[in-house]
C-alpha cells in the first residue's frame, strides 16, 4: 500500500491553446452538448458500419466475452479482518457484486460467496450506471465501510457509508456528494475526508485542496479543516494508516505531479516529514518509516544514491534526528516496482532487466536483512492484499505465455503455495518470447520483448503489433492475455512490448531521462524498437501496427505524426494529443510536471515539435488510424480524440472512431463493453495488416 496518495495521482493522465489563438473544432470540447453528441452519433455509425460488419468481429467479440466472463478467472482476494473481500462481473452480474468469503475457504477454493452489494439490482432501481470503485473499511473490525462508487466509469464518486453486517447502505449515516478525493476512517465516528467543498476548494487540476475531519450526526461543511493546500497544487489527499502497534494519520500536499509535502497529524499537531519533496513515503513498518529516493539524497555527509529505499525511525525523523538505514540499493538495470508491509516482513518487488525478484526484508540489530524469496522467475510479480495480523501476503505471477496464478506467501514461515490459477486460453506451446535491444538515436540501448511463433519465418511479412506507454515512471511488463492470445497471436500476429524511456523499468532514471523538453527521447526509442523490427526482418511497415492508451495514446499519436511511412495501423485509445490545452482540461494541470507548461513560451517551444494536433499536414498520407475514448472519461478529455478526429477528416484522411458513452479513462463498465472493444479493435488490426480471416 502507498502511504500516501499520489498512487491516486499517478493513474491519473490527461486532458487538452493552439498553434494559433484560433481552434476551429473546441466546440467538441463540449462532453454533453447536442451538436457535439450528434457528431460522436454519427462517426460511431460509420465506423460500427464497417468494423462489426467485418468475418472477424462477431467471432472475436463472442471468444472474448467468454474469457472476461470466465468463471475460472481468479478472484482477487482483498484480506481485511477475518474476510476475502472481492469485487466480480460475469453474465449474471454485468455491473457487478461485492461480496465476501471467509479466508480458509477462499484458500481451501471452496469459498462460499456472501453478496453484500449488487450493482445490477441497483442500476434496476434507480435507472444509474453504478461502476464500483472501492470499498474502505473500518479497523479492525471492518463492519463499516465507505463505498466508492462512480456514474459511469469516472473517476469522480459517490462515497456512502456502508454496513457490511445488515448488506446496506447507513440511514442517515456519512454521505459525501460526487467528487474527486477520498475518506478514510479516524474511529467509527470520525473521517479524515478530502473533497469538493464548494467554490474555492479545487485546484485547477481539479482535485481536493483542503483535508478536513468529520464528526459523525455534523453536517460536512461543519466538518473542521486541517490542512488547505494551494490552487496551483495539483491536490491534497489524507489518509489513515493502521497497525498492529498504532495508527498514523497522514496528509500529502502534492505541489507538482512529482514533488510533495508530506505531514502528519499528532495530537492535533501538523508536522512536515523532513524528506526530499521527490520521494515518496511508502510504509511503515515497526517505528520504520520506509522512503523510497527519487533522485540523490545527502545526509550528515551521506549520499543516498536515486532509486535506493531507505528507512527512518518515526519519532526521530519527526525530530529531524536522521539515522536512516538502507534498504535496498538498486544497479543500473534494476528498480523497485513496488513496497508493502506485513505484520513483521517488509515485501520488495524488485526489477532486474525487466524480469520479477521478491525480497523480504527483517529489521534485526539497526539494519535491514534481505532474502531472496523462492518466487517463480522468468516473469512478471505484482503484489497483492496482506494481512496486518500475520505475515502472510498475495502476489501474483505471470509472462506472456504463462496464465496468472496467485500465491500466498508467508514471509516469516518462507512458504508459498499456489491458490489459484488461470486455465491456459491459449495454446502458449506453439510460441516463444524474445527479448532484444535497439538503439535509439542518441545511442541508448532500449530493451523490448517479441512474441511469437516458434521458428518464425523472418520474411518482413508477419502482422506484428508494437506496444509501448513510456511515461510517468510507469513500467511495461510481461502479462498473460487471453485475449491478446486468441485474437492476435493465433491469428498469426506478432506481439511486441518496448520498454521505452519515460516509464520505470530502470527506476528514476529511465523516467526522467524523457521528461519536458527531453520528451523526444521517448518517441526516438520507439521509432528505434519499429525499426529494428524491420530490420530484423520479422516485419515491414506493411504489416507493422501500433497500439497505445492514454499516455501512450499520445505515444502512438506522435509516432503516426512523426513517422507516416513506418507504421500502417493505429489504434490511439483515450488519448491525449492537443498539447497545448491538456492543462486546462480535466485533471491536465496536473500533468505539467512530465510534459511541461505549454503556457510558457519557452515551454510550448519544444512542446509544439511533437504535440500531435498541431502537426497534423493535409498533404500527408497517413496510416487509417482507429481513435477510441470514453463520454464519462473525467480525467483525459474526451476532445483530445474528437477534434484530432474531426481535423484530420477536414484535411481528407480516412479515420476510424469510436466513443463509449460509459466506462470512464478505462473506457469501459462491463464485460460486453470489454469484448465490444476488443472486437472492434482486432478486427482493424487484422483488416489492415493481414487481411486474412478470422481464426474460428
Amino acid at each position: 500500500m502507498k502511504l500516501f496518495l499520489l498512487s491516486i495521482v499517478v493513474s491519473c493522465l490527461f486532458a487538452g491553446s493552439a498553434f494559433s489563438q484560433e481552434d476551429a473544432y473546441q466546440w467538441l470540447e463540449e462532453v454533453d452538448g447536442d451538436k457535439a453528441l450528434k457528431w460522436v452519433e454519427e462517426q460511431n455509425k460509420a465506423t460500427l458500419d464497417v468494423l462489426m460488419k467485418r468475418d472477424t468481429y462477431q467471432p472475436i467479440y463472442d471468444k472474448s466475452l467468454e474469457i472476461y466472463n470466465s468463471a475460472d478467472r481468479i478472484p482477487t482476494p482483498t484480506i481485511m479482518g477475518k474476510y476475502v473481500y472481492n469485487f466480480w462481473q460475469d453474465q449474471n452480474h454485468e455491473r457487478g457484486i461485492w461480496r465476501r468469503t471467509d479466508k480458509d475457504s477462499y484458500l481451501a477454493g471452496t469459498a462460499k460467496w456472501e453478496t453484500l452489494l449488487d450493482l445490477d439490482a441497483m442500476y434496476a432501481e434507480d435507472n444509474i450506471k453504478w461502476v464500483y470503485k472501492g470499498a474502505t473499511g473500518l479497523y479492525p473490525d471492518y463492519k463499516r465501510f465507505i463505498l466508492s462508487l462512480s456514474k459511469g466509469g469516472g473517476d469522480a464518486v459517490i462515497r456512502r457509508e456502508f454496513d457490511v453486517e445488515t448488506k446496506s447502505f447507513v440511514e442517515g449515516g456519512f454521505e459525501m456528494p460526487e467528487a474527486k478525493g477520498g475518506a478514510s476512517w479516524i474511529d467509527e465516528n470520525t473521517l479524515l475526508i478530502a473533497s469538493d467543498f464548494g467554490e474555492g476548494t479545487l485546484t485547477t487540476s481539479g482535485y481536493p485542496r483542503q483535508v478536513k475531519i468529520w464528526k459523525r450526526g455534523t453536517s460536512l461543511e461543519s466538518a473542521t479543516m486541517i490542512f488547505e493546500g494551494n490552487e496551483s497544487d495539483v491536490g491534497t489527499w489524507g489518509a489513515t494508516i493502521n497497525k498492529p502497534n498504532r495508527t498514523y494519520t497522514a496528509i500529502v500536499q502534492a505541489t507538482t505531479f512529482y514533488t510533495s509535502k508530506k505531514y502528519v497529524y499528532e495530537n492535533d499537531e501538523l508536522i512536515e516529514m523532513p524528506i526530499p519533496d521527490d520521494a515518496d513515503l511508502n510504509e511503515i513498518l515497526g517505528d520504520q518509516v520506509i522512503i523510497e529516493l527519487k533522485s540523490d539524497w545527502e545526509v550528515n555527509g551521506e549520499t543516498f544514491p536515486q532509486g535506493a529505499v531507505v528507512s527512518a525511525t518515526y519519532d526521530k525523523l519527526l525530530k529531524k534526528e536522521y539515522d536512516i538505514k538502507v534498504v535496498y540499493v538498486p544497479d543500473q538495470i534494476s528498480s523497485v516496482t513496488s513496497i508493502q508491509a506485513t505484520r513483521n516482513k517488509l515485501i520488495v518487488n524488485a526489477l532486474t532487466n525487466v524480469k520479477s525478484i521478491l525480497y523480504a526484508y527483517t529489521f534485526e540489530n539497526g539494519a535491514w536483512v534481505a532474502e531472496k524469496m523462492d518466487a517463480p522467475d522468468y516473469g512478471t510479480i505484482r503484489l497483492g492484499s496482506a494481512d496486518d495480523l500475520s505475515d502472510q501476503f498475495f502476489f501474483f505471477y505471470q509472462n506472456f505465455l504463462t496464465p496468472s496464478s496467485l500465491y500466498l506467501a508467508d514471509a516469516e514461515k518462507k512458504s508459498m503455495q499456489v491458490v489459484k490459477s488461470l486455465p491456459a486460453f491459449f495454446d502458449g506451446e506453439k510460441y516463444e518470447v524474445a527479448q532484444y535491444e535497439a538503439t535509439s538515436k542518441d545511442g541508448t540501448k532500449v530493451p523490448f520483448f517479441v512474441v511469437g511463433p516458434k521458428n518464425m519465418d523472418l520474411n518482413s511479412a508477419n502482422p506484428t503489433l508494437l506496444y509501448a506507454y513510456g511515461g510517468f515512471e510507469v513500467p511495461m511488463l510481461p502479462f498473460y492475455s487471453g485475449t491478446f492470445g486468441n485474437n492476435w497471436l493465433e491469428n498469426g500476429g506478432v506481439f511486441v512490448l518496448a520498454n521505452i524511456r519515460g516509464g520505470g523499468e530502470f527506476g528514476p532514471r529511465w523516467h526522467q531521462a524523457g521528461l519536458k523538453a527531453n520528451r523526444q527521447r521517448v518517441y526516438d526509442d520507439f521509432h528505434a524498437v519499429a525499426e529494428n523490427l524491420v530490420e530484423r526482418k520479422i516485419t515491414s511497415s506493411r504489416n507493422l501496427g501500433i497500439m497505445g492508451g492514454s499516455n501512450g495514446g499520445l505515444l502512438v499519436g506522435v509516432a503516426f505524426t512523426q513517422r507516416p511511412d513506418l507504421y500502417n495501423a493505429v489504434i490511439c485509445a483515450v488519448p491525449l494529443l492537443d498539447m497545448q490545452r491538456f492543462n486546462k482540461l480535466l485533471a491536465g494541470a496536473s500533468w505539467m510536471g512530465e510534459y511541461g507548461d505549454p503556457d510558457k513560451p519557452e515551454e510550448w517551444e519544444f512542446i509544439k515539435k511533437y504535440s500531435p494536433y498541431h502537426n497534423l499536414r493535409k498533404d500527408t498520407e497517413y496510416p487509417e488510424v482507429f481513435f477510441t475514448t470514453s463520454t464519462r472519461d473525467d480525467r483525459v478529455h474526451p476532445g483530445h480524440a474528437r477534434k484530432m478526429v474531426a481535423k484530420m477528416m477536414d484535411m481528407g484522411h480516412k479515420v476510424y472512431y469510436y466513443e463509449n458513452t460509459e466506462g470512464g479513462h478505462a473506457g469501459s463498465s462491463t464485460n460486453a463493453q470489454r469484448a465490444k472493444v476488443a472486437g472492434l479493435q482486432f478486427s482493424y488490426l487484422l483488416m489492415k495488416l493481414t487481411g486474412k480471416p478470422v481464426v474460428n
